[in-house]
């Protein structure tokens, strides 16, 4: 996805939040900008602080430290709760009541129009299992409600806590596609994941937490990086020289009989013409871009996720 230009002020801002409990920090130094109309993807693994959080964007627990803005309110104040709707962990709702009086009882509570209830319903696709009681429904389908009650509101923000946790891979598909259709317009979503294809493939901009604080923030394919070019010559040795001597060309190793060039891709057919005017052998030369996974373990050292 590309980058959208800022146009308004930060949906939400921090800095410098932080949360402590006793003598264990949860989040540190945090300091996060999630602009109007993105899908920005808080990607970190189990317990790195991204649930911690979003329960101080949501004003549920208090920062130890640093500040942050919601929708230019304060966390947790009415005004910035009034357009925020939020899924954070599993959703909860009344197990013998249907999914449409659920969200009736709960559009009753946060002033939404009672035909605020169908819309939802069909955004989320569940308008024909809505006279279903929320007992019967698979998992998929609860975590789609929760959407759709988060959605009540008509939010200019929705935050949305690890949407695809335990579904199979139909539900993390289909959820990936509401988040598509939501995530659209004015609307903003903040999306906490530990799932990196997920993040790849609905977010614009990632924020990338780790132990408790930011590593870094961009677009996925900013911290992809450059990519590269991956090419089979003859004799490599002298190949990785002469490349590595070339302008624009940033590095050159050797891997797996291969030779990788750190370089833009759109100089492959300069590299090539140059190494084969000195005498080297070209057998295969082709784009290489570094996975989102790549980038992953060497901005968190290589800790799994």
């Amino acid at each position: 996805m590309t980058e959208r230009e800022p146009r308004h002020p930060p949906l939400v801002e921090t800095s410098g939040l932080g949360k402590r409990y006793g003598s264990i920090t949860a989040v540190q130094d945090l300091n996060i900008s999630v602009r109007r109309g993105e899908v920005y993807g808080f990607l970190g693994p189990n317990g790195a602080g991204k649930t911690t959080t979003l329960r101080m964007l949501l004003g549920l627990i208090k920062p130890s430290s640093g500040t942050a803005k919601v929708l230019g309110a304060e966390p947790g104040s009415p005004h910035g709760l009034q357009g925020v709707g939020a899924l954070v962990e599993s959703p909860a709702f009344y197990p013998y009541l249907s999914g449409r009086d659920n969200l009736r009882v709960m559009g009753r509570y946060c002033g939404s129009p009672p035909q605020r209830v169908a819309e939802v319903l069909d955004q989320v696709e569940l308008a024909g299992r809505a006279k279903d009681k929320f007992k019967k429904y698979s998992l998929g389908m609860k975590q789609r409600l929760g959407v759709a009650a988060a959605l009540l509101k008509d939010p200019e923000l929705l935050i949305l806590d690890e949407p695809t946790n335990g579904l199979d891979p139909k539900g993390m598909a289909d959820m990936r596609a509401l988040i598509r259709r939501v995530g659209h317009g004015e609307r903003t979503v903040l999306l906490s994941s530990h799932l990196l294809g997920e993040v790849e493939q609905v977010c614009d901009r990632v924020g990338v937490i780790h132990k408790g604080e930011l590593v870094t923030e961009g677009t996925v394919d900013e911290l992809r990086g450059g990519g590269g070019i991956l090419l089979k010559a003859d004799p490599l040795e002298e190949a990785r020289k002469l490349a590595a001597s070339l302008a624009g060309v940033r590095g050159a190793r050797i891997e797996d009989g291969m030779l990788v060039l750190d370089t833009d891709p759109e100089l492959a057919a300069e590299i090539n013409a140059r190494l084969v005017s000195a005498g080297v052998r070209v057998g295969e030369l082709r784009p290489v871009e570094r996975s989102l996974e790549d980038a992953f373990l060497e901005l968190t050292r290589g800790e799994t996720i």
